[in-house]
């Protein structure tokens, strides 16, 4: 029996791609070969990441003087290629300038990786309330070499609405747990970068999408296989791409158009969230602890309302055991933070929330 999967990543993948994929696992498109056997330069091999290519740009609008990669590393090894390409400085030379803003533990890790590279100034924070909101983003520095967001913060559940205006300083964003759950302008930013393991396909792949006019800009030093320029000549290629991912990643974008487009999941994505929200707003046992105006679509904590310590972790551990026996597993809030926590990303459908609100209003009673 399939369960409700709310991991926050690796996370669920949409049932008729986990299909379609056990169909084709010992020969894809008549090669009479599994992906996982194929040369990556092979002619079986092309059509298939340039198809996963070719069917992002269309769904996510991006425009051609942007290059997809198809990296590895996930997006923390993004921490380190961001800052070495686009302000990366010669052995002897003064560090270059680059603004963060800290919104959550993964932004923060972020900006942590940076100062090893960078001059990193942290514009604003939400620290102060352990990050269960927004905080207003400062212009950046003319000198500033880029601007970095995390547009979703999958632990602590919040999002931006509106990105921010940094004029000729190019936006960086990491939008891992947020990618095509919703429409978002590419031309806004200089490069977007996400794990696809959240809401995209398997762990094991990066896509990376930069702006041309970014790429060329890292240090001599710099090791190759962290070098944009290297991997956009060579077309995600110059080493052996994640070849598996990659096949997933593109069964999941022609599932995502078949259903109408980024448009359409949005439509969904937002139903399910105002669900599940609305419930907690009605809760006499479980609260949201996000500031309303910054509540995520994607990612949703919610805590116990018992004050007591110790009897509040004993029912959210009761909480925890007894939903898995029902089917609905892995809400547990990130080992940082506690409490629980529901990811609802583009795999999710609106019966599973229902069954969490079904369990949770039973668990109150």
């Amino acid at each position: 029996m399939r369960v409700y999967n709310f991991s926050p990543g690796p996370s669920a993948l949409p049932l008729p791609v986990l299909e379609r994929a056990a169909a084709e696992m010992i020969d894809t498109n008549g090669t009479g070969q599994s992906v996982m056997e194929m040369s990556h330069r092979s002619k079986d091999f092309k059509p298939i990441i340039e198809k996963t290519e070719a069917l992002l740009r269309e769904l996510m609008g991006i425009p051609p003087n942007y290059k997809v990669l198809f990296l590895q590393g996930g997006a923390s090894l993004q921490f380190s290629m961001i800052p070495l390409n686009l302000a990366g400085t010669e052995p002897g030379t003064p560090k270059k300038k680059a603004a963060y803003v800290e919104t959550g533990i993964w932004a923060k890790k972020a900006a942590d990786e940076g100062i090893k590279y960078v001059d990193v100034a942290v514009k604003a924070s939400s620290k102060d309330k352990a990050y269960t909101y927004i905080p207003a983003a400062p212009a950046p520095d003319p000198a500033d070499a880029y601007y970095h967001i995390t547009l979703n913060n999958t632990i602590v559940g919040t999002k931006w609405t509106t990105a921010p205006d940094t004029g000729s300083v190019p936006l960086v964003a990491d939008i891992s747990s947020g990618i095509l759950s919703e429409p978002l302008k590419v031309s806004q930013f200089g490069i977007l970068y996400a794990g696809a393991q959240k809401n995209l396909g398997p762990a094991g792949t990066t896509v990376v999408i930069i702006r041309e006019d970014l790429i060329g800009k890292a240090p001599s030093w710099t090791p190759l296989l962290l070098r944009y320029d290297i991997h956009a000549e060579e077309g995600s290629m110059y080493n052996t791409p994640p070849c598996y991912g990659i096949y997933i990643i593109g069964l999941v974008l022609e599932w995502l158009k078949e259903l109408g487009g980024v448009a359409a999941i949005a439509k969904l994505n937002q139903e399910k969230a105002d669900l599940f929200y609305a419930y907690l707003e009605s809760s006499r046992g479980f609260y949201s602890p996000v500031e309303k105006p910054f509540r995520s679509l994607m990612n949703i904590p919610f805590i116990s309302n018992e004050t007591d310590p110790d009897r509040r972790a004993d029912l959210e551990s009761r909480f925890l055991k007894e939903a898995a026996a029902k089917g609905l597993v892995n809400l547990a809030g990130h080992r940082l933070v506690g409490g629980m926590r529901a990811s609802l990303y583009n795999a999710m459908p609106i019966d599973g929330v229902k069954a969490l609100i079904a369990f949770m209003e039973h668990f109150e009673r």
